[in-house]
């Protein structure tokens, strides 16, 4: 077993050449093989993988990823090697050209183990929207493993590897991370470039790392961050190292937590345990403010106007016209596109569509959509001067525990619900991490979400990893040890 070292340990066994590459990927797939109930996978790229991972055991071990193992989300476009958005409509496609992040990942010669299953074109909080089927919770297989990254959290807490690419729209990576008790980060919106991740909803969608823990996180960031030409709302930024406050006193550190994300719509059990990490902060030198921010209350209403009237526009290239899915023996081209369209796409991203156009047709626009942008600016200004006085902002990430994945689909605001405490670092473009921080009485995980102001990753790594060691959780449902 080599992949539940550390990743320091990892790099020195390849660089002394005690394994090779080809032990970490077929370590990976045995893993996944023997965890295949889970349902983490849409596609594995086996055949390309041990091709990839023999190409390297000539090559120089030059970085710390060299030679590992990683998961891609399935909206994230890989050159040869099927993206479905776990819909139906794209369930035949291979795309021609790799996303950047794909691009920066092959650059540190990481290896792709495969593509993991999500709620279809990211639409839901439990990825039980898939065309595929739900992948299932490591702690608790009758439990949803969270949305819309559901697989890579259900693969990364399983423990089949160590790394994984997410997406987060509305807190599709952080959301369920929490559920899973793994670690997943939101960066700053621009951080990381978009390109080659299929749009759901332009303004928020964001890629970001999934770990088992802080350490690798910071590690995965550093390598996937830059400004791309071929994303125009990508940023350039000086070069930074995401680790390099990693293991540092936290003593004299200022941190908010909004009275709203401690309100009754949070359980007890998880209110409870984000108190009994507030109260170890303080006994180790950190100020820590209950405060109220404006508009957090109404950050899901902006949501399902901004993105779905987003989400709407992005998929009408789903036409049956040009890739994917197409009726057979259609009547005219109007019925190309409805039939296509009705038979390609769930219910959910059907619901969407459809709310979706009519938010932006006519006058609506301006009534909604409009409105709804000024009011989220309103939001990203209050939460941004919350750091005029504070290092970080604190509070639950989800306002339960994983549910039961039989609980019923049929009430439409219950997804939006479930990522109400998420939502908002969306809305103000801001970085958002999940962190473990214990379990409830069914031994299930709570997460805390750490945010931070615009480009202060390292800040938030900071905290979540005094938090980690001094919390010490043990994290592995398989009930091994990890040597983190």
């Amino acid at each position: 077993m080599y992949l539940n070292k550390s990743i320091k340990e990892i790099n020195e066994l390849l660089k002394n050449k005690t394994i090779k590459p080809i032990d970490l990927v077929e370590e990976a797939f045995q893993n996944i093989e023997n965890n295949r109930e889970l349902n983490a996978y849409i596609t594995l790229n086996k055949e390309e993988a041990i091709k990839r991972a023999k190409e390297l055991e000539d090559k120089e071990v030059d970085n710390l990823l060299f030679g590992l193992p990683i998961a891609v989300k399935d909206n994230i476009i890989t050159k040869g090697l099927r993206t479905t958005c776990a819909s139906h409509i794209l369930d035949n496609f291979i795309p021609i050209y790799d996303a950047t992040v794909v691009e920066k990942i092959n650059e540190k010669n990481m290896i792709i183990i495969g593509k993991t299953n999500m709620d279809e074109f990211a639409m839901g909080s439990s990825s039980r929207t898939s065309y595929f089927g739900a992948p299932k919770n490591p702690w608790n297989k009758e439990k949803i493993s969270g949305g819309s990254s559901g697989g890579s959290a259900t693969t990364i807490a399983s423990r089949d590897l160590p790394f994984a690419l997410g997406s987060d729209t509305g807190g599709s990576i952080r959301q369920p991370a929490s559920y899973t008790g793994i670690v997943g980060m939101k960066p700053t919106y621009g951080r990381i470039s978009r390109f080659g991740l299929v749009a759901f909803a332009s303004s928020l969608d964001q890629i970001g790392p999934m770990t088992t823990n802080v350490y690798n996180n910071a590690l995965l960031l550093n390598a996937l961050v830059g400004k791309d030409e071929k994303d125009l709302t990508s940023v350039r930024r000086e070069d930074e190292d995401f680790t390099r406050l990693i293991g540092e006193d936290i003593k004299g550190m200022k941190i908010a937590v909004p009275n709203y994300f401690m309100s009754d719509i949070v359980s007890k059990s998880i209110t409870s345990k984000v108190k009994e990490v507030i109260e170890l902060l303080k006994s180790k030198g950190a100020t820590v403010d209950y405060i109220d921010v404006d508009y957090l209350e109404n950050a899901v209403t902006l949501y399902q106007i901004i993105a779905m009237g987003e989400a709407s526009s992005n998929l009408a290239r789903f036409d049956g016209i040009r890739y994917g899915f197409s009726y057979e023996n259609p009547e005219n081209i109007e019925d190309v596109y409805l039939k296509t369209r009705a038979e390609g796409f769930g219910e959910e991203v059907k619901r969407r569509i459809m709310v979706g156009s009519y938010l932006l047709s006519g006058e609506n626009a301006k009534v909604y959509y409009n409105k709804a942008l000024s009011i989220r600016d309103d939001m990203r200004k209050a939460l941004k001067k919350v750091f005029d006085s504070y290092d970080l902002i604190i509070g639950p990430t989800t306002t339960t525990t994983a549910y039961d994945l039989t609980d019923p689909m049929d009430d439409p605001s219950k997804s939006f619900m479930d990522d109400v405490l998420v939502i908002p670092v969306n809305m103000a473009g801001l970085p958002g991490l999940n962190l473990p921080i214990g379990f409830d009485d069914n031994k299930m995980p709570i997460g805390m979400q750490i945010i931070g102001n615009s480009f202060e990753e390292a800040k938030i790594y900071k905290l979540a990893s005094y938090l980690e060691k001094e919390l010490n959780l043990s994290l592995n449902p398989n009930g091994g040890e990890d040597n983190e």
